[in-house]
């Protein structure tokens, strides 16, 4: 067997078939764990200032969230299959493959995400009442209002989705994270305008009372500095942020658009990322170029695509009808419980970070070393990757514990009845997420394999076989209420690590999806130079027999 590496040392991709395993994985990882916390920044940044507009507001957000994540993640789970096809072509040296399947993931998931916004954008109106339930019709209005909006402008998130998927499995995280903190630098810019407008806007207040901003005091303790006067009336320094508000309100009559306008912020500075990121694979400033001609689609390829991709897309949206369901078990117990367990996920997207990346590292890792043939380091990075996220979180969990009560604060000030509900959330879930992160990274090793049909069967299990059967009991039954969506969910952790624990010892998971026939042209002519003789000898070379 001839092992290529197509990397470029020179360039962002990182190399994980040679060599020492830990360095080139949290390499790989870092990036994805700060792209991730980008994320997050994006999400909370939403819910910060949604939550300014009181619980209707919040809670429409999180009635909105599990709809959206359910439709993206049927055409979202696709990309899975680029990353896969690229990470294990690009192991096998298989360069001119890589981009022909670059290409492919493209143009068949970006056709599969307008057929779905439109449905979504049909559906919003119909299915937002049912996950709602006893939601107030206000609340019921605004989650519509912000869903729709989504799902016009979806096709950008599915773009960055697409980029984000291609670069990773080639080994380059490091151009994502550039673009996706430009995205959301963007997205916190908007936030609080398009939110809030120019009236009781809480930033003019914050800007106002800045220090090197509206507090000016600093100047006069500046040392050596005998006439400070002057300083003061630089017009770039002495404004008045509170009666700037006043005028652009004068001007403008502009009161914000509420929890619109955080839908427009997000579809905004996402479609301005998924821009400039196609921009970068078609221009040929990266290491990883496509082609307009890759975009043709090829029924093989797509196939193959479907095959791989489908069931982690069936996978994504499980669990996201999982997160649908679970919404629906919380809005059974009060409205407080769904303004509790939406914060709750926001701050666990933050806490997770750390698996996440290691998971999607976890991927890449385990594709490129199946590619070249290399079993036992893929088996090895996904053993390595679980060592890490269980002392992480390890750590992570006492924090959540310790200071449970402020994150929630943070997010929802004045309310202590979801304060409360929230706090409880955080000591009863926080001390299982060793067993989550576990999950999330053997799970992931598989979905590097190929094997997404074993992620999605034990990812599904996670959800519908140990989560939502036990909540349902513990609210109808037992009648804990908000106690018992708690209570299921950090059972459903311990047990979905059990499974895929004794899955990756004793299962049959560990092989590549790529076919015998499947090396570039290029590679093959290598191959035809270095072996004229067809003997598996190079040239000048006796045959060797087994």
């Amino acid at each position: 067997m001839v092992t290529r590496v197509s990397t470029d040392e020179s360039g962002r991709s990182v190399n994980l078939t040679e060599g020492s395993l830990l360095r080139p994985l949290i390499a790989l990882s870092l990036p994805i764990v700060a792209s991730q916390l980008l994320q997050v920044m994006y999400n909370l940044a939403d819910t910060f200032w949604v939550g300014r507009l009181g619980q209707n507001a919040v809670t429409a957000l999180s009635l909105s969230l599990p709809f959206v994540f359910l439709m993206i993640s049927l055409g979202g789970g696709l990309t899975v299959a680029g990353t896969v096809l690229v990470s294990q072509n690009t192991g096998a040296g298989n360069t001119e493959r890589v981009s022909h399947v670059a290409g492919q993931t493209i143009a068949f998931v970006s056709l599969v995400s307008i057929g779905l916004a439109a449905i979504g954008f049909v559906l919003s109106p119909v299915l937002l009442p049912l996950i709602g339930g006893s939601a107030e019709a206000e609340t019921i209005r605004l989650a519509v209002v912000y869903t729709r909006i989504i799902f016009v402008g979806v096709i950008f998130m599915f773009g960055f989705q697409i980029f984000q998927a291609l670069l990773r499995g080639y080994g380059d995280t490091v151009t994502p994270m550039y673009l996706m903190g430009a995205s959301v630098t963007m997205n916190i810019l908007l936030d609080p305008i398009l939110i809030l407008g120019f009236k009781d806007n809480l930033i003019f207040e914050l800007l106002d009372d800045a220090p090197l901003l509206g507090d000016l005091s600093w100047i006069d303790t500046l040392p050596y500095l005998t006439s400070p006067e002057w300083l003061h009336n630089l017009p770039f320094l002495d404004v008045n942020f509170l009666a700037l508000q006043a005028d652009l309100f004068a001007a403008t009559g502009f009161a914000g658009m509420g929890v619109t306008g955080a839908a427009v912020a997000t579809v905004v500075s996402r479609g301005v990322a998924a821009m400039i990121g196609f921009w970068l694979i078609f221009s040929g400033r990266l290491e990883l170029t496509v082609s307009l001609s890759d975009l043709r689609l090829e029924l093989e390829t797509v196939k193959k695509i479907i095959d791989i991709g489908v069931p982690t897309a069936a996978e994504q949206s499980a669990n996201s009808l999982a997160y649908t369901v679970m919404t629906s078990l919380a809005a059974m117990v009060s409205g407080p419980a769904v303004a509790a367990y939406g914060i709750g996920n926001r701050i666990n997207t933050f806490v997770f970070l750390p698996a996440v990346g290691l998971a999607r590292g976890t991927e890449t890792a385990v594709g490129q070393n199946l590619g070249a043939e290399q079993n036992a380091r893929a088996k090895r990075a996904v053993l390595l990757s679980t060592g890490i996220v269980a002392v992480v979180f390890g750590v992570v969990s006492v924090l959540v514990f310790l200071l449970a009560r402020p994150l929630v604060t943070v997010f929802i000030p004045g309310d202590p009845t979801v304060i409360n509900l929230g706090t409880d959330y955080f000591k009863i879930i926080g001390p299982t997420y060793v067993f989550m992160g576990a999950f999330q990274v053997i799970n992931a090793g598989f979905r590097g394999a190929g094997s997404t049909r074993t992620a999605m069967a034990f990812s599904i299990v996670s959800q519908w076989g140990v989560r939502i059967p036990p909540t349902l009991l513990l609210i109808t039954v037992a009648g804990v209420g908000a106690m018992g969506v708690w209570g299921g969910i950090a059972f459903s952790h311990i047990a979905a690590a059990a499974a895929v624990g004794v899955w990756y010892v004793y299962g049959d998971w560990a092989d590549n999806v790529l076919d015998e026939d499947e090396p570039g042209e290029e590679i093959a002519e290598d191959d035809q130079a270095a072996d004229p003789n067809g003997d598996g000898q190079p040239e000048g070379e006796p045959a060797v027999d087994d």
